[in-house]
């Protein structure tokens, strides 16, 4: 960056530190309190249970869950928006961008419609034949999979339509002139040509619903606890602050080490297709 234009950043950076480096800060240092002090009870205390562990594991499976849900969905939907007229593209980006139009709330307590007994899947599996009597997808993480997949698809969709936006449609049409079928144009030169969208949508899903309290608690239910609502009963029910806030820098920490292993992935040049 050019040193003219470092006052047009001094902005950005009071915002972020006032913001997001000051509260994360503070956040740390309070983990680390105890009536004596300072002290590493708080870490220990949490790893120290095998339910808190328990939960952190169940976490990050329900993030990996939500992110091959969203892959196996986005990546179709991508590519047919690569190979569609202006149009039909303009339609496909704004069905896609009506879940982040929608207040979180109100997509979830839709899916409770959706994931109940009298929901138009437990009817239409009723309809089939499938069950012998109404079902309900509701606390459940198979549902709550559902729900996440639906709200955090965009996160995937948009950085891969980004991608293939740029990348000319005559790299298959080369593939296939050389003889490649569909599934080898589909390994060898799609993939390559997607994964950095790929990453970067991999990192957002699973950040997001990691985080995601209000879907968890109101679609998980009560059986199914995740990292979030640990920490909401830390400091709603049992008031204990310090442990509380070592629980979120153990969560920030876990996906923070995951957005650096994807960086790092993705910079690597062999492969993401450039070397």
């Amino acid at each position: 960056m050019k040193a003219g234009g470092f006052p047009y950043v001094i902005p950005m950076l009071l915002l972020s530190v006032a913001f997001f480096a000051t509260p994360l800060a503070v956040l740390v240092g309070f983990s680390f309190t105890g009536p004596e002090g300072a002290t590493l009870a708080n870490y220990i205390t949490f790893f120290g249970d095998a339910f808190n562990f328990r939960v952190l594991v169940n976490t990050a499976r329900l993030g990996l869950e939500t992110v091959l849900a969203t892959t196996l969905l986005g990546v179709p939907i991508a590519l047919i928006y690569w190979h569609s007229s202006k149009s039909a593209r303009q339609v496909i980006i704004f069905l896609t961008l009506i879940p982040m139009l929608t207040s979180n709330v109100v997509r979830t307590f839709a899916w409770i419609v959706i994931l109940g007994r009298q929901g138009p899947i437990s009817e239409a599996l009723l309809g089939l034949g499938l069950i012998g009597r109404p079902m309900t997808l509701m606390f459940t993480e198979l549902g709550l999979v559902m729900a996440m997949c639906q709200i955090d698809l965009p996160l995937i969709v948009l950085p891969l339509v980004a991608i293939l936006s740029r990348t000319p449609v005559q790299y298959t049409e080369a593939a296939q002139v050389s003889g490649a079928g569909p599934w080898r144009i589909f390994v060898t030169v799609l993939i390559p040509l997607m994964l950095p969208g790929l990453l970067a949508g991999w990192i957002l899903v699973f950040a997001s619903t990691s985080s995601s309290f209000v879907t968890q608690a109101v679609i998980g239910g009560a059986r199914n606890v995740y990292v979030p609502q640990l920490i909401y009963r830390e400091v709603g029910t049992l008031f204990d602050w310090p442990l509380a806030s070592a629980i979120a820098v153990v969560l920030l920490l876990s996906t923070g080490c995951l957005l650096v292993a994807m960086t790092m992935i993705s910079r690597h040049r062999r492969l993401v297709g450039h070397g």
